[in-house]
């Protein structure tokens, strides 16, 4: 059990580091739409690319939001019957559903996520507008890595409802994160 405790906390901890990447990415895109509407409107002027970076910066947020979401069981669920349950039923419905939805679908949006950011690459694919941001390879790349996180997440759903099983943890009444900030 001293293995699984471990492995918990470690995945965890991978997904609290995602949080606090979306977490700045938002911000950061928070000062990005700032930036572009006082330009726009005090300077009449445009920056495509900074345009593009706020689409960006939410894909970033989106998809490592995923992962952290999923770890702090704030994800969209119809809590009518969960919030009833039993501590050991609500394990063995997140077990099964990190082991049968979750890791198999971050599985498929890894495998189809690769090619698809490494298509992107081989082709040098940037903007098509001008002024645009030039490697968009590189948001692309973040789709496959964002699979392993919620792999992981899903990893990490399935430790914790083992340890729920065991008696070491219980699930809160409130399924929401308390936010990062």
């Amino acid at each position: 059990m001293r293995w699984i405790i471990k492995l918990d906390e470690g995945l965890a901890w991978v997904s609290k580091v995602c949080g606090w990447v979306a977490c700045i990415a938002m911000i950061l895109m928070a000062v990005n739409v700032f930036y572009d509407v006082l330009t726009r409107y005090v300077f009449n002027d445009v920056s495509i690319a900074m345009q593009e970076m706020e689409w960006h910066l939410y894909s970033v947020v989106f998809l490592l939001g995923i992962p952290y979401a999923l770890r702090t069981d704030s994800h969209v669920r119809v809590d009518v019957f969960y919030t009833n349950w039993s501590q050991k039923r609500k394990a063995w419905v997140n077990l099964v559903g990190a082991l049968i939805f979750v890791i198999p679908f971050a599985y498929l949006i890894g495998f189809y996520g690769y090619s698809f950011a490494q298509d992107a690459y081989q082709m040098g694919e940037g903007s098509g507008d001008p002024g645009g941001l030039p490697h968009r390879w590189i948001i692309k790349a973040v789709i496959p890595f964002s699979a392993v996180f919620m792999a992981t997440a899903g990893l990490n759903m399935a430790t914790y409802a083992l340890r729920v099983m065991a008696g070491d943890k219980e699930y809160e009444g409130e399924h929401s994160a308390g936010g990062l900030a």
